[in-house]
């Protein structure tokens, strides 16, 4: 069996809709109000330019002297004669900078990841088999708590070729307070991580399921309570399926990717009884285009546009500011690097996706586009090619997302947006866009690779919380406490839903009421496995030769394929 990484380059409703698209929107920085009125102005002749400020009733607020420039309010109706004054060079709008600082991806919030602490977390351990950790990476723990091991042929578990298991390590414990980055599900730098690695190279493309019942057994010795597992393949083992279902059975919490093909086939380890299956949504609360789609789907969690860490210098860092607004933004993968700014101008001279002669009359600018039916690459070439300085593609759906430019070349700057921030963008035309694309440390992917850590990390933070909890009483709770999303109840596109860490927190307490209260005993879930806190027999769906081995006493099938009824 071949086991392949799972990366990828019905909507909410009510007050949860509302959270969700908050968490896309734009943010005012909480200071004193920026002057609406404030311009550099440059002069030909600074003694003269200066007297005509003064006469048209501008104020200087800070001279730039070596520049032969000054920073003005100048008052609306003395703008356009001030321009055409032939002692000043150029008037430009004083624009806004920001700190560079931590920053929440929206995942965290959405899985209520920040309502619970992570005080007690050094008292539970999550086991990431992937591709490995770069130790060294300023927004990763590398305490005592962080440890490892190398599978074979895969090198130093403390060294990550292509950065997906950093990527992962990160969204469920990048640190808080640290000023740089993003945070974790688990940002205190208190839980344990084991880090197994199986794949290597600069495409970590594949691993034998040998080798990951290997790194499974490797989490167990560690001492690992959950497991989590961002990669699958299409076919079963039987051996694999004995060693998670043996794993469940001694107290393990394995939870692994739902796939990424779009299609309602089943992906393994995650279809296994004894392993979470979990699906991708974005932003909007929207279960993913790529997302695997069948019965064995159990919880689903943020996979599209997940910013996380990456190996460093080997990211980006990109920023969208109008005017005293800050957008979350995606730099495209293959942008040109570099800072540019422009009045905001909407490319709509044709269809306002970017087609040929759409950005006409957009020199100087940054060019305002809808995403749909062309390339990205063939978007921004058309803001280029009209003079523009950069470019901001605006998602067709409410919620963020991450684009390429498919190894196009071109030499703007060009980040996506939602379609939120496009609506609010496209009353914004006119004002101040300054759009930054450079090397930095930190990546937007896309994936049920991406959903997974969120909810490993929950998963983990939750037992936290009660450590006398079985593994099954986790499961349940965190399914029994899910944000319903698609059809009332479980369905094969979100299983039984988005999951909630406070929610799941309140169960295991008895709050509100007793009904997932931890107490030793096994699941109520009918979620086709898990066992019973301990036992020893298997559960629907997995292999069997006998009926004694099934918990339902029903062995079923053909003779090299039976399966427990």
């Amino acid at each position: 069996m071949e086991l392949r990484m799972f990366p990828r380059g019905a909507a909410i409703s009510g007050l949860m809709l509302l959270a969700f698209m908050a968490l896309g929107s734009a943010t005012t920085v909480a200071a004193a109000e920026p002057d609406p009125d404030r311009y550099i102005v440059s002069f030909l002749d600074v003694e003269k330019g200066k007297s005509a400020l003064k006469a048209a009733g501008a104020r200087v607020e800070l001279n730039l002297a070596g520049r032969e420039a000054a920073a003005a309010h100048i008052p609306a109706r003395a703008l356009k004669g001030l321009r055409n004054n032939p002692h000043i060079e150029y008037i430009e709008k004083d624009v806004l900078r920001f700190p560079m600082a931590q920053t929440t991806p929206w995942g965290i919030p959405a899985v209520q990841a920040g309502m619970v602490s992570d005080a007690e977390a050094a008292n539970r351990t999550v086991c990431i088999i992937d591709s490995g950790y770069e130790l060294g990476h300023e927004d990763l723990p590398r305490g005592d708590n962080v440890s490892g091991e190398n599978n074979s042929g895969s090198g130093n578990w403390f060294e990550d070729t292509c950065f997906h298991g950093t990527h992962v390590a990160g969204t469920i414990a990048a640190l808080a307070n640290n000023e740089v980055g993003v945070v974790g599900v688990m940002p205190g730098g208190n839980v344990g991580l084991h880090i197994v690695k199986v794949f290597d190279g600069p495409n970590c493309a594949w691993a034998y399921s040998s080798s990951l019942v290997a790194a499974l057994d490797e989490c167990e010795t560690a001492g690992a309570n959950v497991v989590s597992m961002s990669l699958g393949g299409s076919f079963k083992s039987r051996t694999e399926e004995r060693a998670f279902r043996n794993s469940n059975n001694a107290g393990v919490l394995s939870i692994a990717a739902a796939g990424n093909d779009g299609n309602t086939r089943k992906s393994y380890p995650a279809s296994y009884g004894s392993v979470v299956s979990v699906a991708a949504v974005d932003s909007a609360g929207v279960v993913a285009d790529f997302s695997q789609q069948n019965d064995q789907v159990e919880l689903a969690g943020p996979g599209v546009a997940v910013r996380s860490t990456v190996g460093t210098g080997q990211g980006l860092e990109e920023s969208l500011v109008v005017d005293s607004s800050v957008f979350e933004a995606t730099g495209m993968e293959g942008s040109a690097k570099g800072t540019e700014i422009g009045p905001l101008f909407r490319c709509n001279a044709v269809d306002g996706l970017g087609s040929p002669g759409d950005c006409a009359g957009a020199s100087g600018s940054v060019c305002l586009i809808s995403r749909g039916d062309i390339t990205f690459a063939e978007k921004v070439q058309e803001c280029e090619s009209a003079g523009g300085n950069a470019a901001v593609i605006f998602n067709n759906a409410d919620a963020l997302f991450s684009g390429t430019m498919g190894g196009v070349v071109t030499g703007i700057p060009s980040v996506g947006v939602s379609g939120v921030d496009g609506d609010t963008l496209g009353r914004k035309i006119g004002e101040s866009a300054t759009v930054t694309v450079d090397n930095g440390n930190y990546a937007y992917y896309d994936g049920t690779s991406m959903a997974t850590p969120h909810v490993s990390g929950v998963a983990a933070l939750v037992w936290s919380q009660d450590t006398s909890c079985t593994n099954d009483e986790i499961r349940n709770a965190l399914a029994g406490t899910a944000i319903d999303l698609g059809p009332a109840g479980r369905d094969n596109a979100y299983g039984y839903g988005l999951v909630q860490a406070s929610a799941a927190a309140d169960a295991i307490k008895g709050v509100p009421g007793p009904d997932l209260q931890c107490a030793g005993g096994g699941s109520d879930v009918d979620d086709g496995g898990g066992g019973d806190g301990g036992g020893s027999c298997s559960a629907r769906g997995e292999t069997c030769t006998a009926d004694s081995e099934c918990c339902s006493g029903a062995c079923k099938g053909k003779r090299d394929s039976k399966s427990c009824k």
